[in-house]
């Protein structure tokens, strides 16, 4: 509990995800997951666990920076815990990330509704499941900005979104051939 307390204050995570965190970190102690691994790790995937189930944005690399633990032991154990005790996450919506890509590249509000139209369009027609909801976003608002005539590059918007330019390069070619836009 100490481990998490010290986690919960660096990453300045709110009370009720501290509090969840504890509750699956008491899980996977009564289920017998702490045997063998190590605390610290699995105070770690607990924290995480509770951050995605609430949609506190923390990634596995903040956490895992937090807790001085290597990330991969962080997402074994995070994935140990999903698995034995039966824990189902929430998948993050790309339309909550295009306004956070959006404002980091000073991209207008215009182009912006017209990614959000893009992705409700392509979740209609099923392309979205199973991809990877950053590059998604930052795939959708590249095709906006074209639409739009913003001049914005698969670049800039990668290095905004943290993911590659070859994402968004594919997401781009997905959304546009999908939907059947001449962008």
């Amino acid at each position: 509990m100490a481990e998490l307390d010290r986690l919960t204050d660096k990453l300045h995570v709110p009370a009720n995800v501290k509090e969840s965190s504890a509750v699956v970190y008491r899980k996977a102690l009564d289920n017998g997951l702490v045997r063998g691994r190590s605390i610290a790790a699995i105070a770690a995937a607990s924290l995480y666990a509770a951050c995605r189930s609430s949609e506190t944005p923390r990634t596995l690399k903040e956490v895992a920076a937090a807790s001085r633990i290597k990330k991969k032991d962080v997402a074994r154990c995070y994935r140990l815990l999903l698995r034995e005790l039966e824990i189902s996450m929430p998948v993050e919506d790309p339309i909550r990330c295009i306004s956070k890509i959006a404002s980091r590249a000073e991209i207008s509000m215009q182009t912006q509704q017209s990614a959000i139209r893009v992705l409700k369009d392509a979740r209609k027609k099923g392309v979205v499941a199973g991809k990877d909801p950053m590059g998604l976003a930052a795939a959708a608002l590249y095709v906006a900005c074209v639409l739009e005539n913003e001049k914005k590059t698969q670049k800039e918007i990668a290095e905004i979104a943290n993911v590659t330019e070859v994402t968004v390069r594919n997401r781009y070619k997905g959304l546009k051939d999908a939907l059947g836009l001449a962008a």
